[in-house]
């Protein structure tokens, strides 16, 4: 009986083919977009998509790329053990997705780049740029993937369609694995609230159990999960992610125009926005069923990230078919991350390593190299998954390690875009003291967790588990939280203030270590001193105040056609399109005739 403890079933034959057939038909998606495009296999097309994809597979792109294998496992046992304060997150994605497109797609439009750390040298340089660079493959590698098991299959397959299909491949396959997360998500809602009765018993159940309790304005930053760890700590961090991360950035800037690009952020919006409500309602499910007989306490699950899984073969194991659809729907998240990573993890690698070191490569060589890497970066990747298995809540650990390593490179991103008074050697300075506070603070934390008190556990309860081998309940008391019973280690002092601060605040303390070191060494160095930067490479007041004065691609269009000196009248800060900014490269030779 659902609910009541033990073990449960295991796959069906249904249960595998389904799996193996919704993983295949994926895989199918992304050979296919690679044979199609085999004609036009120059490194643009390989890495952007040739720059003509469009806002609505795009937005799903995104959203599954980070929201994957994470939020399907992570998320409802989030729900589970401490509530729906992480539903706040809905906030964060919302000022995530107006800085992303109104601050950062412009200003990667109009520079035409493919790479966004070739930003840090143009505002820096190369050393900058190859640190940056550095920085988000070790990030990405080690949070590329998050689950083990047939992780090594379903990724073969995925390094497959990444080698042959690029990003095109990607993206499409990203959309089917995007409505098969959801689907498996619904499943499980679907059938939870026929065992219980009804959504409305979830709720109540949720309630009484203290799950419902998600405003807290505490204003402690030690607080695990607040409304402002979330909505400040949670944006800024996501903000890292979608603003300057590659594997996100070289989604949207692959869209053909800058419109579609901000719209696929916006859109993406919407899809997190789902998706963390489906997850967050199968956790509230997963807490009614289990409220009376708690898996992870009577030790059927020995970690928090299994106790969905656990609660999908509870539950659906009289439908054949259905465990195999929620388990595709798990790595299938995880085939998006990892084809997500492997691909941008090429495009720094090539651009950022390989075209400055051997200029002289052609596409048909570029190509060969964008494929071999993809197959290294895979295997590297499924590696390291086995280190990943090891982090304990994969959901946290995750979002740690994005905080501790893209706080500190977004602050790097955000002096050079508002501060023309920085310096190379602020930058550098600055990216440094900001990397080795997160990586003390975050180290610290894994060393010498939180105490109970900060993070705040529910309770949970095993008093309706029928024992091993027995026809009557145990008699355990029930557990306000699940603690370890062996005598406490002793602790620093600055294990609980300093390593005790929330993991959503990596970011923003290393944006501002970054910020403040680099502006004072900046001064220090002669920074106002230097020669002026290009423009371009900056935010003016006409970016904050009015997105929509400058002129439309058509029109930049229209200019060119009538006349290709006024390509020199462009050299401003213009908000190129893509097609436009390859117009522009166009018509560079015909200017000097005139």
């Amino acid at each position: 009986m659902p609910g009541s403890g033990g073990p449960v079933a295991t796959f069906s034959v249904w249960d595998y083919v389904v799996f193996a057939g919704l993983i295949l038909f994926a895989a199918g998606i992304g050979l296919f977009q690679a044979i199609r495009g085999r004609k036009e296999a120059s490194s643009d097309e390989f890495l952007l998509g040739g720059r003509q994809m469009t806002a609505v597979p795009v937005a799903l792109s995104l959203t599954a790329s980070f929201m994957s294998g994470i939020t399907v496992i992570g998320t409802p046992a989030e729900a589970y053990m401490y509530g729906t304060p992480f539903w706040l997150f809905v906030f964060s994605y919302t000022i995530m997705s107006t800085i992303s497109a109104e601050l950062f797609v412009p200003l990667f439009y109009r520079l035409s780049i493919t790479s966004t750390y070739e930003y840090l040298e143009m505002r820096y340089n190369k050393l900058i740029r190859v640190i940056g660079t550095s920085m988000y493959i070790a990030q990405t590698v080690i949070t590329g993937l998050d689950l083990w098991g047939v992780l090594v299959a379903t990724g073969a397959v995925c390094i497959i369609y990444c080698t042959l299909g690029g990003l095109k491949a990607v993206i499409w396959t990203d959309v089917f694995q995007m409505i098969i997360m959801l689907s498996g998500f619904v499943a499980v809602i679907a059938r939870g609230a026929v065992l219980q009765g009804g959504f409305e018993k979830i709720w109540n159940d949720s309630y009484y159990g203290g799950r419902l309790e998600t405003f807290s304005f505490d204003p402690d930053p030690l607080r695990r999960h607040s409304f402002w760890t979330i909505v400040v700590g949670g944006s800024l961090m996501w903000a890292s992610m979608y603003s300057i991360n590659q594997s996100q950035v070289q989604r949207y800037i692959s869209c053909k125009t800058m419109t579609h690009a901000k719209l696929s952020l916006y859109l993406n919006m919407v899809g997190l926005w789902v998706t963390v409500s489906l997850a967050m309602f199968s956790g509230l499910t997963m807490y009614s069923i289990y409220k009376d007989c708690d898996p992870f306490t009577n030790k059927d699950v020995g970690a928090s990230d299994q106790l969905l899984p656990y609660l999908v073969m509870d539950i659906l194991a009289e439908f054949p078919g259905l465990p195999g659809l929620f388990v595709a729907a798990a790595y299938s998240g995880t085939l998006s991350t990892v084809s997500s990573s492997i691909n941008a993890l090429v495009a720094v690698t090539v651009e950022d390593f390989m075209k400055p070191a051997w200029p002289w490569l052609t596409e048909r060589q570029l190509s060969w190299i964008n494929m071999g890497m993809s197959v290294f970066y895979g295997g590297v990747c499924i590696g390291m998954a086995g280190v990943a298995s090891l982090m304990g809540n994969i959901l946290q650990a995750a979002l740690s390690i994005f905080g501790m390593i893209s706080g500190p490179l977004l602050g790097l991103y955000l002096l050079g875009m508002f501060f023309r008074c920085v310096n190379s050697t602020g930058g550098l300075v600055g990216l440094i003291s900001g990397l080795a506070i997160t990586l003390w603070v975050g180290i610290g934390a894994q060393v010498y967790p939180p105490l109970p008190e900060k993070t705040l556990r529910l309770s949970l309860s095993v008093e309706g588990c029928i024992a091993p081998d027995m026809n009557e309940t145990t008699t355990m008391t029930p557990f306000s939280t699940v603690l370890q019973t062996t005598t406490p280690q002793p602790r620093p002092a600055l294990a609980d203030n300093w390593y005790s601060l929330s993991y959503l605040y990596f970011c923003p303390v290393g944006i501002i270590v970054t910020m403040v070191t680099g502006l004072i060494v900046s001064a220090i160095t002669g920074g106002c001193k230097q020669e002026k930067a290009r423009p371009e490479l900056f935010i003016g007041k006409s970016d904050l105040i009015c997105f929509g004065c400058r002129n439309s691609g058509s029109e930049v269009s229209h200019l060119i056609e009538k006349d290709p000196k006024n390509i020199q009248g462009l050299e401003s800060p213009v908000f190129f399109d893509n097609e436009i900014a390859l117009k522009k490269k166009d018509y560079k030779e015909k200017i000097t005739k005139f």
